[in-house]
């Protein structure tokens, strides 16, 4: 079984308060503490934060349109079990046919900063971890009160046959920079 923790769009500088860095991977740290890796799908800004998670766990990060954090690609291709996970900032205009293209079970992406699990009808799974500091909340639905903006990531559980669980889920605190 591997355990991934997925991020994106923290959006950290070297001018941020450093204390406030701090409670935001504290944060992570008590979400990923048992994860196998951590994924960031883009617009991390600073490459000591990445360090940072390299610490809490083995990271795999892609280029966010205003990433100039060098060696960093635009896509990267994961597999765990029968799997084969994709890595993007922004989803392609042609979603089914780069899923085909690349053999895709999973695309996570960022740039939206909406969380987001939904399958498709072509038997796929898109996810997208929303943003730990600069979130937006989902559109809203007929019926349903006004969603709010909550700092979010994802977990995600994988063995040899079974996606098994994955969830959004809610930082304590919402840390803006």
């Amino acid at each position: 079984m591997v355990k991934f923790g997925v991020v994106s769009d923290t959006h950290i500088t070297s001018n941020d308060d450093p204390d406030k860095i701090q409670i935001l991977l504290q944060q992570i740290n008590s979400i990923f503490d048992d994860m196998d890796e951590i994924i960031h799908a883009g617009n991390i800004y600073s490459k000591s934060f990445l360090n940072e998670l390299e610490k809490i766990a083995p990271t795999t990060a892609i280029k966010g349109n205003l990433d100039y954090i060098e060696n960093l690609q635009s896509f990267v291709k994961i597999s765990a079990g029968k799997y084969n996970i994709g890595v993007i900032h922004e989803l392609p205009d042609h979603i089914e046919d780069f899923f085909k293209e690349n053999n895709l079970h999973i695309l996570i992406h960022g740039h939206t900063h909406i969380p987001l699990i939904q399958g498709t009808k072509f038997n796929a799974l898109l996810l997208n971890p929303g943003s730990p500091t600069k979130p937006k909340a989902p559109p809203k639905k007929p019926l349903f009160r006004e969603p709010i903006a909550r700092p979010t990531v994802i977990t995600l559980e994988i063995d040899e046959n079974d996606i098994l669980k994955t969830f959004i889920v809610n930082l304590r605190y919402k840390i803006q920079f």
